[in-house]
């Protein structure tokens, strides 16, 4: 029995396979003082019997190892991994089974199969204070449970760089779908456990990167079928007099923006005040009349009739004088409908027409990929679609946005399972270069079919019963104790938000020029949404020498 170990970096898929899989090995990592790093060991126990699998135990040694967390990197399946049309940089199109969840270990133990890959995922987190300065050596050791015998050990150096990234600058959201959580776990909307399922999944996506959150005021209208309805999670109670007046209770509201503010919110966002695709009707909204809830508002509300109208008039106003009074005007932002197509343009306009003299003061953001909708004045803040940015960076759009989700499969950055890491990584690069000031996706924990048909097992299903690339509904599942696992796509991702970060750090040391030539030079092109180089060893190569300068500037 012998186990063979080697580190690699965070960019690379180790499948769950027999044969010796391409990896670039590391011996040395570095990283500034105040942001995490992410590296794999990657193990193969060969053996020539027949048990199964054998448990394992890990220990690390180092002036380093109490900040360092250990997880195994899983693997779940995928029928679903792409369109029939893609482009050349997809590691597979095939389905299969895909590396993805970081799974926490208990007692610092771990299962093998013999004869098969597989890697350990370690993250290096920074302690409340700055970590110390200098290079230090890890040293991994695996033993075996049954026989306490130690079958491999391995060395990493990791140095650590004085000076420290500046705050994100970026407005970042991934949608947390409330809903769902209430839906996987099996608890009721706005108990107690539900609210702390909400704290635990917002604290990560805080931890991540994310300083923005969908507020559900009413049961968010995304993806469901037309007819059909989500968990209410609606946090705003409404009553209607028999006069016919509207009273709000705005005490969950209240609960949801205390607790997100406390882990590191800083922005809210309002759901969607009409439906997806076209703002042709209402969100579900139940209203409370003579003691009894009844969906008053939902698909069977045409949006631009009177009685929705009458509604808003109500509500937007005292909202806003909420919003004002928690000090939140700057910071909440309303949406219309998301993603609107050309054919939509004129019930937009209705629908923006009708809210924006209610919200007056507050900003408007929504999701699209016509440049139309911007030139007639119909949206504020446009969130494009990173396939479609064009004709608003050449028309120098200011303060935009970018997205992007299933459709955007062809050259751009995403994430999928099916592919290659560096092409999640290299959106900080692309978000600094062209001075964008926010990055959307509508998938932090969606675990539903397509058009929320079903609740779905996300290890079981990652795709939406083939709705969805895998990849693109979440980045994080439902773990024990409400606790969310991470994805090593969200740790990539995070790594993109810290390259971002260590740009900008770089430019108020030296200037925007000197940091677009260093990037334009090593990239040997000018790197655009689109055409960026299609390797690992750019994004890790310009880091190094980002942080290399950045310490030459600082001395």
């Amino acid at each position: 029995m012998l186990l063979s170990l080697s580190f690699t970096h965070s960019l690379e898929k180790i499948f769950h396979q027999k044969s010796l899989p391409v990896f670039n090995t590391i011996n040395k990592l570095s990283l500034l003082r105040n942001e995490s790093l992410s590296f794999q060991c990657v193990y193969c126990l060969q053996q020539e019997d027949d048990e199964p699998r054998r448990q394992l135990r890990y220990e690390l040694d180092g002036p380093l190892s109490e900040y360092i967390q250990v997880r195994q990197v899983r693997h779940v399946p995928s029928l679903f991994p792409c369109y029939t049309t893609t482009d050349d940089d997809y590691l597979t199109t095939e389905p299969g089974l895909f590396p993805d969840p970081l799974m926490p270990l208990k007692n610092n133990t771990f299962f093998v199969n013999g004869n098969y890959y597989g890697s350990l995922w370690l993250t290096l987190m920074p302690a409340k204070e700055s970590l110390p300065g200098g290079t230090f050596s890890i040293n991994l050791r695996v033993i075996d449970v049954a026989t306490e015998q130690v079958l491999a050990e391995k060395a990493v150096e990791i140095e650590i760089l004085l000076c420290a990234l500046p705050p994100q600058k970026l407005l970042h959201t991934e949608w947390l779908h409330a809903d769902c959580l209430a839906d996987v776990y099996h608890t009721e909307v706005f108990s107690e456990v539900w609210w702390r399922t909400v704290e635990n999944f917002v604290r990560c996506a805080v931890k991540n990167g994310v300083n923005m959150i969908l507020t559900p005021v009413f049961t968010p209208p995304l993806d469901t079928a037309l007819g059909g309805e989500r968990t209410t999670v609606q946090l705003v109670g409404v009553k209607q007099d028999a006069g016919g007046v509207y009273h709000f209770d705005f005490n969950r509201l209240e609960r949801w923006v205390s607790l997100c503010q406390q882990l590191g919110i800083t922005t809210f966002e309002i759901s969607h005040l009409f439906t997806q695709w076209g703002a042709h009707h209402a969100p579900k909204i139940l209203i409370e009349k003579e003691g009894e809830l009844h969906p008053v508002f939902g698909w069977h509300t045409d949006a631009h009739g009177a009685e929705y109208r009458d509604f808003l008039h109500a509500f937007l106003p005292t909202l806003c004088d909420f919003l004002r009074h928690k000090g939140l005007e700057k910071n909440t932002w309303f949406h219309v409908s998301d993603e609107p197509k050309m054919a939509d343009i004129d019930a937009y306009r209705r629908a923006n027409n009708l809210i924006r003299p209610l919200i007056a003061g507050f900003p408007v953001l929504d999701a699209l990929s016509d440049y139309e909708f911007y030139q007639q004045g119909l949206v504020e803040n446009p969130v494009t679609a990173s396939d479609h940015i064009e004709p608003f960076l050449s028309n120098q759009v200011p303060n935009l946005w970018t997205y992007y989700c299933c459709v955007q499969k062809l050259a751009v950055a995403n994430r999928f399972f099916a592919m290659p890491s560096y092409r999640n990584r290299i959106l900080g690069v692309q978000l600094y270069l062209y001075s964008i000031s926010g990055f959307l996706h509508w998938g932090f924990n969606f675990y539903n079919s397509g058009h929320s048909l079903e609740h779905l097992d996300p290890f079981a299903i990652t795709d939406g019963q083939g709705a969805f690339p895998s990849g693109d509904l979440f980045v994080v599942y439902p773990g024990e104790d409400y606790e969310p696992i991470e994805s090593l796509r969200l740790l990539v991702l995070r790594e993109a938000l810290q390259d971002l970060r260590a740009l900008q750090l770089l430019e108020t040391l030296t200037s925007r020029e000197e940091v677009e030539g260093l990037i334009d030079n090593l990239a040997g092109m000018r790197i655009t949404f689109k055409q960026y180089p299609r390797q690992a060893e750019f994004l890790l190569t310009l880091r190094e020498r980002v942080n290399r300068q950045i310490m030459l500037a600082c001395v």
